[in-house]
């Protein structure tokens, strides 16, 4: 059993306690981190369109920077929570300590990549030329603090990874508290600050999640005592970088595949108008947080089966399926009637178009039918993470959006219009949710005696 626990055992006691414990400061956390984008186009919006067009240039650059930071973070959760459950707590400092090293690397290169090839770049993704300098204004003091938004993410997965999500919430809640406070300041000039508009929306983000790159670090080496030096001999940092990779890389797949498939659709929907596209973005604006406990809940499964993995208990990892097949059916049927209740009122603060309501209240009144299926998709590809065998998870994603919903959304589509493409939609989730029990149940099954024994040593 691990020694120099400063967190509750996730190896004993009630499955559906532990989950509802580690879940719940994370549904804040995750809140908070939602409304880095919120107060930033807010603020930004106000000093014109210009700014905020250009802002909007930056975001997939920096979607998939965040996907790649998500992917380290999920390689990090599972290796460590696996150690963790075994009580190897030497193969846990080890393994924080090279995971927050090859972090600070991946910041540095992504760091000096993006100084270098902004105009480039966003020349490519169809940005004016006038919009260039004001770009550069953004993304320039963005990427000198890339390793803030990276090398977070890393340490905040290792908290998470043995058990301490209570932590995680409060320091996201208070960079997010921060960036508020932060942004009227440098982007308006506000109090003798000095007036940075574009710039200033960068400068508060990076100066924001630097203190959440210091507040992780002093908690991992002052407090939890699990960050150190790196391994310096080669062969043993290369096996590190192997095991956090192995799950890493997977990851980050997974994470860039939803947003791309996204822009796919758009495309479809706009074939229907410009109302049929704001109609589908105020939607979308609300299914996030409509979400956000099936993001919590997934974001904390991973660290849960990892830690009861390592540790052999293979009792637990079935009741951990059997809740979470339970809480995403009964939560997501409360969340579907909720929505189909009170959708006509939360779309209307958003417009008063009698057409981007209707679409907007066709997508609410369809697809919440079917977050139960969407909800246990997120839990099982964090539950393979947290194994350590991400690939199905990878599959199922895949599978969800270039197998089944892409082909289906393109037929409902053109044979039925927009309301069939969110059919499909619904479809997707579903088949795809059922699919992902299916898979994750059997794979429990055919590793029985691999996972009831201790799987790290």
């Amino acid at each position: 059993m691990p020694s120099n626990r400063n967190q509750p055992s996730l190896l004993e006691g009630p499955v559906a306690g532990h989950l509802r414990r580690l879940a719940l400061p994370m549904v804040w956390g995750i809140l908070a981190t939602m409304s880095f984008n919120v107060v930033d186009t807010y603020f930004v919006a106000q000093l014109g369109s210009a700014p905020l067009a250009a802002m909007s240039f930056t975001f997939p650059v920096v979607m998939v920077i965040n996907a790649l930071a998500i992917g380290l973070g999920a390689g990090t959760s599972s290796a460590v929570a696996r150690a963790y459950g075994a009580g190897d707590m030497q193969r846990v400092r080890q393994l924080v300590s090279d995971a927050t090293f090859l972090a600070l690397l991946i910041a540095l290169v992504v760091s000096a990549a993006g100084l270098l090839t902004i105009e480039p770049l966003f020349r490519l993704l169809g940005a004016q030329e006038q919009l260039l300098p004001l770009i550069a204004d953004y993304m320039v003091p963005w990427y000198f603090g890339a390793v803030f938004a990276v090398v977070p993410m890393v340490s905040l997965s290792a908290l998470r990874a043995i058990g301490n999500s209570a932590i995680t919430g409060r320091i996201l809640m208070a960079v997010a508290f921060f960036n508020l406070i932060l942004d009227p300041l440098l982007i308006f000039g506000l109090f003798g600050f000095p007036r940075l508009e574009l710039q200033g929306a960068a400068l508060a983000t990076v100066i924001a999640r630097g203190l959440s790159f210091a507040i992780a670090l002093y908690v991992l080496v002052r407090r939890e005592h699990i960050l150190g030096a790196p391994s310096w001999q080669w062969p043993a940092l290369r096996e590190s970088w192997r095991t956090l990779l192995a799950v890493g890389l997977p990851a980050i797949a997974t994470n860039v595949i939803i947003p791309m498939s996204g822009g796919v659709v758009v495309a479809l929907v706009a074939k229907h108008g410009a109302d049929a596209v704001a109609g589908l973005g105020v939607a979308l604006r609300i299914e996030p947080v409509a979400l956000i406990v099936f993001y919590a809940l997934s974001s904390v499964v991973g660290p849960f089966m990892g830690q009861n993995a390592g540790a052999g208990r293979y009792d637990r990892l079935l009741q951990t399926v059997a809740v979470l097949a339970r809480f995403c059916i009964a939560f997501g049927l409360g969340l579907a009637v909720t929505l189909w209740l009170v959708g006509g009122s939360l779309v209307s603060l958003f417009s008063e178009s009698p057409e981007v309501i209707a679409v907007a209240i066709a997508y609410l009144s369809l697809v919440p039918f079917s977050y139960a299926g969407y909800g246990f998709v997120m839990s099982a590809n964090a539950a393979f993470n947290g194994l350590g065998h991400p690939l199905p998870g990878t599959l199922i994603s895949f599978l969800r959006v270039l197998g089944l919903y892409l082909p289906l959304a393109w037929l409902g589509n053109h044979y039925w219009g927009i309301t069939g493409l969110f059919v499909a939609t619904l479809i997707s989730n579903l088949v795809l949710g059922g699919a992902a029990w299916w898979w994750l149940r059997r794979y429990l099954g055919g590793h029985q005696s691999e996972l009831s024994s201790v799987a790290v040593k």
